[in-house]
């Protein structure tokens, strides 16, 4: 889950229905379980139920060694609290002291054949409250792609399908999200994207809850037609010990993200969440190797041209 943030609007045009958010990111969970389980050809998740003792809980779905999939985590998480942590209050102070709840699915997919890419996805619900604060909610999510071997075609479908997921809500939606993606996935220390982006929307809220969640549901509903496409169209390419120990190093990135910027695991941590859960993000083998530089004209060094905000479907459509 991620922490409030500065900009968290509190205009209360609806009751959140927080039961029905629940039930539809629980439907979500086995809806996106099935379609990577299908898609694997024959290896199943590890479920593990977890309960947090400061309370709620949730369920971690695992497959490891799959036959595509090197390992893929689903997260489904729906805890409580009394205090904030500081990840979340150090520019809210007015909610110190807030009870708090948070839903959500949160999930990252590690493939084994280095054409097919990494992918992370999350949809969740906030809510805190305090006596004499107004009450605040707010929706957030998003999904990005993370390749090693980029095709234009799969950038391509990856945005259309993103733009798609946007498209009954304004005529704008896509390109600020995709924008908010490109910021938020950004490795400063390396001057370069995380991927090739997608959508990341926080502290939603404004449009009221019904339509908010509207919102929310469309990004969960469109997360499986984005990536399925992708991996059977590249999970038969061939490919050698150099595409893997590319992909072992380009790993690298993913961990740093995590561990340096990413405001969920900051979040996850400091509110004692169940650590296996949070760290269920890290790819199962990586590499780091001291001041690597892909051959000129390599297939590798081709990737360093989509890792920079583009305007993909202007670019490529």
């Amino acid at each position: 889950m991620l922490p409030l943030s500065n900009n968290i609007r509190t205009i209360m045009s609806s009751v959140p229905d927080t039961n029905a958010v629940i039930a539809y990111l629980r439907q979500l969970h086995d809806r996106i379980t099935d379609g990577i389980e299908r898609i694997d050809g024959g290896t199943k998740f590890r479920c593990d139920a977890w309960t947090r003792p400061e309370g709620g809980g949730g369920e971690s779905r695992v497959l490891s060694q799959g036959n595509l999939f090197e390992q893929a985590g689903i997260n489904f998480s729906h805890v409580v609290g009394t205090t904030l942590p500081p990840s979340a209050t150090a520019s809210r102070p007015e909610l110190v002291g807030a009870k708090w709840t948070a839903a959500g699915i949160s999930l990252v997919i590690h493939p084994r054949n280095p054409y097919v890419p990494t992918t992370h996805a999350n949809v969740r619900f906030f809510i805190a409250e305090k006596p004499g604060v107004r009450t605040t909610w707010w929706f957030g999510g998003g999904f990005d792609l993370t390749p090693y071997y980029a095709f234009d075609e799969d950038v391509l479908h990856w945005h259309r399908v993103a733009q798609q997921a946007c498209e009954p809500f304004g005529a704008d939606v896509y390109e600020k999200y995709k924008d908010e993606c490109d910021k938020y996935f950004f490795l400063k220390h390396r001057n370069e994207t995380r991927g090739v982006g997608g959508l990341f929307f926080d502290d939603l809220n404004k449009l009221g809850f019904e339509r908010s969640f509207e919102f929310q549901r469309s990004v969960g509903d469109h997360f499986l037609d984005a990536y399925l496409p992708i991996v059977e169209r590249r999970k038969n390419t061939p490919f050698g010990e150099r595409e893997r120990q590319f992909q072992l190093y380009r790993r690298g990135r993913y961990v740093e993200f995590n561990l340096v910027y990413d405001r969920g695991t900051l979040f996850g941590l400091q509110s004692n969440g169940r650590t296996e859960s949070i760290l269920m993000s890290m790819p199962p083998l990586v590499r780091w190797e001291y001041d690597y530089k892909p051959e000129a004209g390599s297939a590798e060094a081709k990737l360093y041209d989509y890792l920079k905000p583009r305007n993909w479907l202007k670019e490529l459509g």
